[in-house]
């Protein structure tokens, strides 16, 4: 382990498992408050241009695909300068736009990566005193928000013949990330095409960066799933997918409690939860939708799964829960809407573009943004009512963020704020 230690400066907000409501006004890591693309706001923006609507767009130097967020009157940022070698964390003003703060905070080789990825694809999560940021080759990084880095840890030297996709997240007092990458060897389909050992599920204490547990997933293949928290009889549990694997470890010891077996590699959709019920893509090879049962230990493949579909499978973006409907969005640009109690499609339509992001849901609306920049509005429901197109011509692959009554989309070039 090569552990620095730079600076700790106190702080007092503690994200715990019920503590996502002192968070309704922000948008503190990927997918929002809760980490399930879901907004408590209303009276949000409907109808926007790359020229209407704007209250403000600001250029965003480098490259990366990392979703912004929101704390308070702050956004942050993760991008790569010098062809995706150095690191950089920004916070903005989300009243002018204005970048306060451009941090370089790591040096890294710029490896091996898919096309559609980047160097700085892993969205940070903040508490609100901190930001934490982690990028392609394992790094993770701890700054206050005023820009100054509290520690570093390198202790994961991470390869993955994908690159990095995944999310950390906070719970506790721990910084949990997720490296599922693939062998750097000779053989290069070793964690790819044929499972291996050597997943990292990493569970940090947030105040010094070091090591609390490493929970162990047993074979598995290369994925990019961001995880979620639930609290399975009493006890939080970390809800954790891979390649091949679904899997249910514990918090406090990061044990592995269950094991469901989910055939397929490079899944990126991260975890939904929703009526008792963990949702789940496999990935390549079998793309299915799995709902999962909680409880059980060991193998529970046989007995916790509630249903399959697969029909409308996602590759990129991750699954939306709105109670009592789940609904996605394939690559090539058809929503689907299913029962999430059964997984019965309701209904299915095309609504075009190229899908990579993540849909949100705020208001009784579902936002869907496509690669090409465009942000598709239907009424959240059992029946197809498109409400709104809005372009940006610009190229678009993370998700979009809610805050304070505006939206906020990165794209390619820039950050734009939409609403007053």
């Amino acid at each position: 382990m090569r552990l620095r230690f730079v600076q700790l400066s106190c702080f007092i907000a503690i994200i715990g498992l019920t503590s996502a409501i002192l968070y309704a006004e922000n948008w503190p890591g990927f997918r929002g408050p809760i980490g399930q693309g879901i907004s408590t706001e209303t009276n949000l923006p409907l109808k926007w241009s790359a020229t209407e609507n704007i209250a403000w767009k600001t250029p965003i130097p480098g490259v990366g695909w990392s979703s912004p967020i929101l704390f308070g009157d702050q956004v942050f940022l993760t991008t790569v300068t010098d062809e995706g070698t150095n690191c950089h964390v920004l916070a903005l003003d989300r009243k002018s736009g204005a970048i306060q703060w451009d941090k370089s905070v790591h040096k890294q080789s710029a490896g091996r990566k898919e096309g559609k990825n980047s160097y700085a694809t892993p969205t940070p999560v903040t508490d609100g005193q901190h930001v934490y940021a982690v990028f392609a080759d394992g790094a993770i990084v701890a700054l206050t928000v005023q820009g100054e880095v509290v520690w570093e840890n390198h202790e994961v030297n991470f390869y993955s013949k994908h690159g990095l996709g995944a999310s950390p997240i906070l719970a506790d007092n721990l910084l949990i990330m997720c490296f599922d990458g693939s062998s750097p060897g000779d053989d290069k389909e070793v964690g790819w095409k044929k499972p291996w050992e050597n997943a990292v599920v990493l569970a940090l204490d947030k105040t010094n960066g070091k090591e609390v547990w490493r929970g162990k997933r047993g074979l598995s293949r290369i994925a990019h799933v961001t995880p979620r928290i639930a609290s399975v009889s009493g006890k939080p549990q970390l809800i954790s997918g891979a390649g091949d694997a679904i899997q249910g470890f514990d918090l406090k010891s990061g044990e592995r409690i269950w094991n469901v077996f989910s055939q397929g590699e490079g899944v990126v959709p991260s975890i939904v939860i929703g009526d008792g019920l963990y949702f789940s893509v496999s990935g390549f090879e079998q793309p299915t939708i799995r709902a999962i049962k909680p409880g059980g230990s060991g193998d529970v493949t046989k007995t916790h799964i509630a249903w399959e579909q697969k029909t409308g499978v996602p590759s990129l973006s991750s699954l939306l829960y709105v109670k009592p409907y789940l609904y996605s969005i394939i690559d090539s640009g058809v929503a689907h809407c299913y029962d999430g109690a059964t997984g019965k499609v309701i209904w299915k339509q095309r609504i075009g573009g190229n899908h990579s992001a993540s849909p949100v849901s705020a208001d009784g609306k579902i936002y869907f943004l496509s690669e090409q920049g465009e942000t598709t509005i239907v009424k959240a429901g059992d029946k197809f009512e498109e409400l709104a197109k809005n372009p940006l011509g610009e190229h678009c692959q993370a998700s979009l963020a809610i805050s304070q009554g505006q939206i906020f989309i990165r794209t390619d070039k820039h950050l734009f704020c939409i609403g007053k």
